[in-house]
């Protein structure tokens, strides 16, 4: 690209090397001056739309710089100072909101797959101490809740009455249950051992009651016998 493509007179005095990103050529102060105060006319004639651009925005729902104004249609463009005026442009297309740039995340999703069977996590991945990474209270903090969790829900389902909640709540804090697992089986072992107890009372009792009515009827024959006997001891004392 030369300066006269650019529409630069070159002087044959008077000049020096200067920078526009271009090949270096030389270009006079002179005519260096009359571009750049060309180019400041040129931008002071252009249209200011930042106002339209304002209320596309608002009106479309995202930021300004999704909004693409046509260029081709400046003028009327400028003409529209309402939102009604901007909601017509839309809808005829002169203003149309960018589409969403593409960030995929492909290369994430295959590095955390890799990551959930155990790669890229050796001593050379690893920033700060055990406890830094994964903290032992975090751990612990989960673990309650979860244990926790449960045991409201079965309290809620009848599964457990409100007395065997409270003293298993209280094991869980304690660190009695290591998991979730352990707390059901302790559960079930509980409750089993509840029906037990239940069943072997209502046996005692039924035994207890079983004896119970064997010891009186004993004691109503012995007393019908001693009735009798005192009975035939009246009658021959009579005879005599």
């Amino acid at each position: 690209m030369s300066a006269a493509d650019l529409g630069i007179a070159l002087a044959p005095s008077d000049c020096t090397t200067i920078s526009l990103n271009l090949p270096y050529f030389p270009v006079s102060k002179k005519a260096l001056h009359q571009h750049h105060r060309q180019l400041i006319s040129h931008r002071s004639k252009m249209v200011n739309l930042t106002t339209q651009k304002r209320l596309a925005a608002s009106v479309v729902g995202c930021g300004k710089r999704k909004i693409w104004l046509d260029p081709n249609e400046v003028n009327e463009i400028s003409n529209a100072n309402s939102r009604q005026t901007i909601r017509k442009l839309v809808s005829d297309g002169l203003i149309i909101r960018k589409p969403v740039a593409v960030h995929s995340r492909a290369r994430a999703r295959e590095l955390n797959a890799a990551r959930r069977i155990g790669r890229h996590r050796g001593f050379g991945k690893r920033k700060g101490t055990s406890d830094a990474r994964m903290p032992s209270q975090v751990l612990w903090m989960r673990r309650l809740r979860v244990l926790r969790r449960l045991l409201v829900k079965y309290r809620a389902a009848g599964k457990i009455d409100k007395h065997l909640y409270h003293n298993l709540y209280q094991l869980s804090k304690g660190n009695t249950f290591k998991h979730k697992r352990a707390l059901v089986e302790h559960i079930h072992k509980a409750k089993a051992e509840k029906t037990r107890e239940r069943l072997l009372k209502e046996d005692m009792d039924a035994r207890r009651a079983k004896v119970k009515a064997a010891r009186e009827r004993k004691q109503e024959r012995q007393q019908i016998k001693q009735r009798q006997l005192a009975g035939e001891d009246e009658e021959e004392e009579t005879k005599e």
